[in-house]
């Protein structure tokens, strides 16, 4: 998504201060950590700043060398005994991959390690720690970056290095529900979803196999035809009907993926229109996996 979007903050700090019991909760851990939650101007700056010192980590000079050596590692065992002057001497066609693996997992780990206390420093685990309570009172977040808990940004599954915390569920104030679906006439209000944005969730995930399956289909179709040109059996040249198969699906996963550019396109402007809602002071509905998706690239 572009930079130039409105930042989407998890919660903002104005559903922070719904709950007293909760905005107590989240000063005493602002105070530990020295950082005040509620300010959604200082925690956005420090999820922008952590998000690129984690990106800059992982980019960092230690991972091109170690995945090199890594590689080295595989590869020389394989060639080595291939080459004329190392064929016949052991040590060096087998020797060099041992110290070659330490060194890269050397730099890997170094990697990981820095990444690792980078993603678990104090105000971060301090937001985390909010976030969970936060969902304990009934606050769930719009959404979780899959950065912020140590997950991969591709697809965000699993539980990762460090998952918002659970607390048991806290009882409901009387006045939580009037809290959370009243409004003054002059708040503006979380804009209603299009439908063409419920039609990028429906899609979202479909689609990537068109490419894949029509080379599969024309390597089929040029096999039968080649068997049947290099062999008395004339039936192979039927193969060749997959050809325009293939084409056939190609030209679907073309229009699929315009089609789905399209809608990803309204998708963005929604998540644009609730990020400057929330950022109005709006409490903001938790959103779909597919949506939340978009906030990660």
């Amino acid at each position: 998504m572009a930079r130039t979007r409105t930042e989407l903050l998890p919660l903002n700090g104005s559903t922070l201060a719904n709950d007293p019991r909760l905005l107590e909760k989240v000063y005493a851990i602002g105070a530990r950590h020295g950082m005040d939650y509620t300010d959604d101007t200082a925690v956005t700056a420090l999820l922008t700043e952590r998000r690129r010192t984690l990106e800059r980590i992982q980019r960092g000079p230690l991972v091109w060398p170690g995945a090199l050596t890594l590689a080295a590692a595989v590869v020389w065992p394989l060639l080595a005994p291939r080459v004329p002057g190392l064929a016949d001497n052991p040590v060096l066609s087998y020797a060099p991959a041992g110290p070659l693996l330490l060194i890269a997992v050397a730099c890997i780990a170094l990697v990981h390690v820095r990444w690792k206390r980078e993603l678990t420093q104090g105000a971060l685990t301090g937001y985390r720690e909010v976030l969970g309570l936060a969902r304990a009172h009934g606050y769930g977040p719009t959404h979780v970056p899959a950065w912020l808990e140590g997950r991969s940004t591709l697809g965000g599954s699993g539980k990762g290095a460090a998952p918002v915390p659970t607390y048991p569920r806290v009882a409901p104030q009387p006045t939580d529900a009037a809290l959370r679906t009243g409004g003054s006439p002059t708040t503006p209000s979380v804009p209603p979803k299009p439908e063409a944005v419920t039609a990028y969730e429906r899609i979202a995930a479909e689609g990537g196999w068109h490419d894949e399956a029509g080379c599969l289909l024309v390597a089929a179709g040029a096999g039968g035809a080649i068997w049947a040109a290099t062999s008395d059996a004339p039936l192979g040249y039927a193969a060749l009907v997959l050809v325009p198969v293939a084409v056939a699906v190609w030209l679907a996963g073309s229009r699929q993926g315009d089609e789905k550019q399209r809608l990803r396109a309204e998708a963005e402007a929604y998540v644009e229109a609730v990020a400057a809602a929330q950022a109005a002071g709006v409490q903001v509905p938790e959103l779909s996996p597919a949506l939340r998706e978009l906030l990660d690239q």
